[in-house]
């Protein structure tokens, strides 16, 4: 509106852009005219001082302005018909070529206007939510401020101790699950009588449609179905609770990290210790065999001595005493033998009675609760013996 009322009642700024404009293009085509001789110019010479008059009278109907601009053009024009005279139908193309000209120039500058408004408006919008976010970026830093400051207050407090400060602040937890607690047992109590008012309206209202009660049917079906939800969803979250505060007092245990790096040592260690038992194993093989070739040879051996031995027993005296001395010799070696087989077998019974006696020193005994299992059992039996002789 603002650009059309420019157009239409230009300002004298204006209004002198456009005179000389116009005596631009008219000097131009006076000069083509100029060239191209004298029979053009006397084919045309009807326009003259009167119809620039005419056109610079319309813009004075239209414009209000000072009558200064008007004089101004019509010594321009004045000029200009003195220079030369220019077929009409050129002055027409001038006119109509420099309105056309302003008019497009008029609808560049409405445009660019416009999109100049709407830019500024965006940065506008995006200044403020920029703003926005900021603001609430810096409330959100402040509460934090303020919650560091509390924190290092009482931690820094040498009147009170941090358990001081940390059962305070449960105590304020617990008031306000308190205090939660009791809004919403009020809301409850205020929130019923409305919903059954409600219903009672709804009734009322749906009792003549049957369509409009099937929904509303339907609306209750799902507000049942939603208050069991509601109501489990509660009894999840208070095991959660309950459960959540049982693990933290329960004692601390190690990582996991810690406990596969032990059972991989303990695998480790078990595999070291598997080849250890293969190699122990197949020496304790080894040595068996070697006994068992030592005994055959010792056997065959104490074959052939003996028979030898008997041989010359029979001859003579002497052969007879070393008879005896090789029967007896063989006996004692056979009982040492047998000690020595024996004491072996002691020494791992007795190994394995020391590993049992340190197994149990290691347990750790509660003489108190012994007594009472004791005590328990003892009456228990009484109990027995009462109900059989009864």
């Amino acid at each position: 509106m603002c650009c059309l009322r420019q157009f239409l009642y230009p300002s004298e700024e204006d209004s002198y852009k456009l005179i000389r404009f116009l005596v631009e293009r008219l000097s131009d085509l006076s000069e083509v005219g100029e060239k191209a001789g004298p029979k053009g110019v006397s084919d045309k010479r009807e326009v003259k001082e009167d119809g620039f008059q005419s056109s610079l009278e319309d813009h004075k109907t239209r414009d209000e302005g000072p009558d200064l601009s008007h004089e101004k053009s019509r010594t321009k024009l004045d000029k200009v018909t003195l220079i030369g005279e220019v077929p009409e139908i050129a002055v027409n193309d001038v006119c109509s070529s420099s309105m056309e000209g302003f008019n497009k120039d008029r609808r560049i500058n409405v445009f660019s206007g416009n999109h100049s408004t709407e830019k500024v408006q965006n940065q506008e919008q995006l200044l403020m939510e920029e703003v926005k976010a900021k603001t609430s970026e810096l409330e959100h830093l402040e509460e934090e401020l303020k919650l560091l400051k509390e924190a290092a207050d009482m931690a820094f407090d040498v009147h009170h101790s941090v358990e001081f400060h940390l059962e305070k602040l449960n105590e304020q937890v617990d008031v306000r699950k308190h205090h939660l607690g009791e809004l919403i047992s009020q809301w409850e109590a205020v929130r019923k009588p409305l919903e059954e008012k409600m219903k009672s309206l709804q009734e009322s209202v749906y009792a003549n449609n049957p369509y409009a009660q099937e929904k509303l049917q339907k609306l209750k079906d799902y507000e049942l179905e939603k208050e069991s939800i509601l109501s489990e969803i509660r009894k999840r979250e208070e095991e959660l609770s309950k459960l959540s505060t049982d693990l933290e007092k329960q004692p601390k245990l190690s990582s996991r990290r810690s406990y596969i790096e032990r059972v991989k040592e303990i695998t480790k260690n078990s595999r070291k210790q598997e080849a250890d038992i293969e190699q122990i194993l197949k020496d304790t093989r080894e040595l068996q065999l070697e006994s068992n070739s030592i005994q055959e040879r010792l056997h065959r051996t104490y074959a052939v001595v003996d028979e030898m031995v008997f041989r010359e027993a029979k001859k003579d005296a002497v052969g007879r005493q070393a008879y005896r001395l090789l029967t007896s010799i063989h006996e004692s070696f056979e009982q040492i033998r047998e000690k020595i087989l024996a004491t072996d077998r002691t020494r791992r019974e007795v190994g394995e009675h020391e590993k049992k006696l340190a197994a149990m020193a290691s347990r750790s005994l509660n003489v108190d609760k012994l007594q009472a299992d004791l005590d328990a059992i003892r009456r228990e039996n009484e109990y027995v013996e009462k109900c059989l002789r009864g």
